[in-house]
């Protein structure tokens, strides 16, 4: 009714933001025009590795170990070098870590190598997409205010998942027409792209956290304070644990194989298979972002996040293809709570802290999904994919249901919070509600590297 007065227990009217709004901000095309291209070349990169190894070795175990590389660094590097996103200027941290990916990759292009040799410069490739991330991550709230920051993750997400699946598609025939080495250049000049829009294109702003001169750059004891600040506020505590969350329902996509083996199906299959997770994220990121009011995403999340579980169950009942691909589809959908979630996360941590909190979501989210695929590996040999990725789901499902109690208990305090958290630096007081003006990953930003198969 026109003119309507909001009484005291009324909220005003929500402003949902729109894509078009969003790439309306210069700075925010840029960022995501470097990490489209660092999307698409990290695809074509990690196709190439795995054929440029075997090839070489014929030995499945070095490929799967050259693989493993792109997981490992993040998970024991990320947590002390993200703080490098909090005590040097974020645009000059993202700069400098894309030229020397670039000149990594270009030496992996234009130099044979032995495996030992090539398997140092990936591990360093992908180290330094900790803090790249941590950077691009912290700058994001800063480019992008209000609502406009979730649908910014939201576009952030569908671009995500869109490479991965075209990579999945796409990227070997790719790579098989242009061959190896051409590809591994390719994504060195993404790298190269990438810093030349991120200078012409975002903003020179000053390092968030102060350091005297001379001062060492303390970045273990950075990382404890990290650890200390999300671990001792409950807010923060329950939304790493949503993101945290995903450990059990990525069991499915490493299972893609053996899963595909019960059907009698081959690559085409396991790659249908794969491609399912990531569809469902994209539908869910879109309506979530587009259809949902802020406050009401919030209150969503928990019950999303059991989405994300659930459908799994049903692979006990042992469906056919087209029913494990819906499911699968299915709990993609789910996973879009990881908008809110992550949004809001970065959004409840004090700007000078932001790198370093993000870095120890992220490594958090690398280290569950690592594990959660090896015990789910080591389970379906005994046990069989399909049970396996039953009983992920009910594991998932219990975690979600306990989180989401939790979460039912602070989230008032996130919804009505009119302010963003002091920082614990500036004020000895409790921290106060956390706003949820712009409620991953920070977006989902995976640590930037050679691509990941996630869709957290």
């Amino acid at each position: 009714m026109a003119g309507r007065q909001v009484g005291r227990h009324r909220r005003p009217p929500e402003k949902q933001a729109t894509y078009r709004e969003v790439f309306a901000v210069g700075e925010f095309r840029a960022l995501w025009l470097a990490q489209a291209l660092s999307f698409v070349g990290d695809q074509l990169a990690q196709v190439a590795l795995a054929v440029l190894v075997y090839d070489h070795t014929q030995s499945a175990l070095l490929t799967a170990l050259v693989y493993a590389l792109t997981y490992i660094p993040p998970i024991v590097g990320g947590p002390v070098l993200s703080g490098l996103a909090d005590l040097f200027p974020r645009r000059t941290v993202m700069v400098v870590c894309d030229v020397v990916r670039a000149a990594l990759v270009a030496l992996m292009a234009v130099v044979p190598m032995p495996v030992g040799a090539l398997s140092i410069l990936v591990f360093l490739t992908v180290l330094l997409g900790a803090p790249f991330s941590a950077a691009r991550a912290a700058v994001l709230p800063d480019v992008l205010e209000g609502d406009r920051f979730v649908a910014g993750t939201a576009i952030n997400n569908i671009t995500h998942q869109g490479t991965q699946m075209l990579g999945f598609l796409a990227g070997g025939a790719v790579v098989a027409v242009v061959g190896t080495y051409e590809a591994l250049a390719l994504n060195a000049l993404t790298f190269g792209l990438s810093a030349v829009i991120l200078v012409g294109g975002v903003r020179r702003r000053p390092a968030s956290e102060r350091r005297g001169r001379g001062a060492s750059l303390g970045l273990w004891r950075g990382t404890r304070e990290g650890a200390r600040l999300v671990f001792g506020d409950r807010v923060l505590r329950s939304l790493v644990l949503f993101a945290w969350l995903c450990a059990f329902y990525v069991i499915p996509e490493g299972l893609a194989a053996p899963y595909a083996a019960t059907f009698g199906g081959g690559a085409v299959t396991v790659g249908l298979l794969l491609s399912a997770m990531p569809t469902g994220m994209v539908i869910g990121a879109f309506f979530f972002s587009r259809f949902v009011r802020p406050t009401n995403r919030l209150r969503a999340m928990g019950w999303m996040s059991m989405l994300a579980c659930l459908p799994l169950i049903g692979a006990g009942l042992h469906p056919p293809l087209w029913g494990v691909v819906a499911l699968w589809a299915l709990s993609g959908v789910g996973s879009a709570y990881q908008l809110a979630a992550n949004a809001a996360f970065v959004t409840a941590v004090p700007a000078a802290k932001r790198g370093q909190a993000f870095g120890l979501a992220q490594s958090g989210i690398l280290a569950g999904q690592g594990v959660g695929i090896l015990v789910g590996g080591a389970a379906t040999q005994v046990l069989g994919p399909e049970t396996v990725v039953a009983l992920a789901g009910v594991l998932g499902l219990s975690a979600a249901a306990i989180l989401t109690l939790v979460w039912n208990r602070v989230r008032g305090a996130v919804i009505d919070g009119a302010g963003p958290r002091p920082d614990p630096a500036d004020d000895a007081e409790p921290a106060g509600p956390v706003a949820v003006g712009a409620s991953p990953a920070g977006g989902d930003d995976l640590p930037s590297g050679f691509g990941r198969s996630v869709s957290a």
